[in-house]
């Protein structure tokens, strides 16, 4: 008899064991880690829409959210990225193209998300591009139609004969754009040159270049650039040099006018692929890339009033 009750409470203990552990694995939290590379209002709308629809999607009380902020420094991104690996988390957010690429290098196998990349062939050095990265890296494409704007500068400034680009040379994304606008705008038969900075330190002074010799001045979605319009805007307003944008964070700054997508749409976009991942077991390898829905013709009325410009009909005010 005391045997019998030894052995049914071995069994009592061990069910009891399974049904804990059962009950901790279901209610594990997952883990998402979020790598921005710089704050400023593009990429810092980006991240809160990813965070907004992984939310609804999954449940705050489902998920826990490790955000970084990598400070500029490609450097410190691959250190935020390595330390999300080491601890194993569930999928990992890059936002912007130094974050993804850290990324990409760092894990074969955690999905990753990218947002605010404006073209995953440059940034991950894909050739023979198909529209889906096939590996663990997928996301949302923040590249407004570089033909529209070039056209957007045509109507704006139809007298002007050079356009200078103005844009940081060590973001393959800004490169990438700077060859096709190159490009867009020869076939305006508008003259180009490249005013190139490598870090916050000489973008002034480039500046100052580019409004020397420029009629009318384009800056790319830029990281750098984004975070240092203050100072972009301290040059080319006394100047009298008007500043076409690619996105609407510069535009406000520094610029007159852009063509917009909404960066918080594309992280949120970027959320909801998450969730599809996270939640239903979607494979990042086979996800496409996904571009904002919509672009609008956007313009800054306090920049444009100061140099004396006046949008034509169909533009926003910022």
């Amino acid at each position: 008899m005391k045997k019998l009750f030894v052995v049914s409470l071995v069994l009592v203990l061990a069910l009891g064991s399974v049904f804990a552990q059962g009950t901790s694995e279901s209610s594990k939290k997952l883990t998402v880690g979020i790598c921005q590379l710089v704050q400023h209002p593009a990429l810092d709308a980006a991240t809160q829409g990813f965070k907004d629809a992984l939310i609804e999607g999954i449940g705050a009380e489902n998920v826990n959210i490790d955000e970084q902020n990598a400070s500029g420094e490609p450097a410190n991104c691959a250190t935020i990225i390595n330390g999300f690996v080491a601890k194993n988390v569930d999928l990992i957010l890059a936002n912007a193209t130094p974050a993804l690429q850290a990324a990409a290098s760092a894990t074969s196998t955690i999905p990753v998300l990218g947002t605010s990349i404006t073209d995953y062939a440059s940034a991950l050095d894909i050739t023979g591009w198909t529209g889906t990265v096939g590996t663990n890296v997928s996301g949302t494409s923040d590249l407004a139609p570089l033909a529209e704007q070039a056209d957007m500068i045509k109507e704006l400034f139809p007298s002007a004969k050079k356009v200078g680009i103005l844009f940081c040379s060590s973001e393959a994304n800004s490169v990438y754009q700077v060859e096709e606008m190159e490009k867009y705008l020869a076939s305006l038969s508008i003259e180009t040159e490249r005013f190139s900075f490598t870090d916050t330190n000489d973008v002034a002074s480039v500046a100052q270049k580019a409004a020397d010799s420029s009629d009318v001045i384009y800056i790319p979605t830029d990281n750098t650039a984004a975070s240092n319009t203050e100072a972009i805007a301290n040059v080319v307003i006394p100047a009298k040099v008007p500043v076409v944008a690619g996105e609407e964070g510069i535009c406000q700054g520094c610029g007159v006018a852009t063509l917009s997508i909404s960066y918080y749409d594309i992280g949120y976009a970027t959320g909801k692929m998450a969730v599809e991942i996270l939640k239903n077991g979607a494979d990042v390898s086979k996800m496409p890339i996904q571009f904002a829905p919509q672009v609008t013709k956007k313009y800054n009325a306090s920049v444009c009033a100061q140099l004396g410009i006046e949008a034509p009909a169909g533009y926003e005010a910022i």
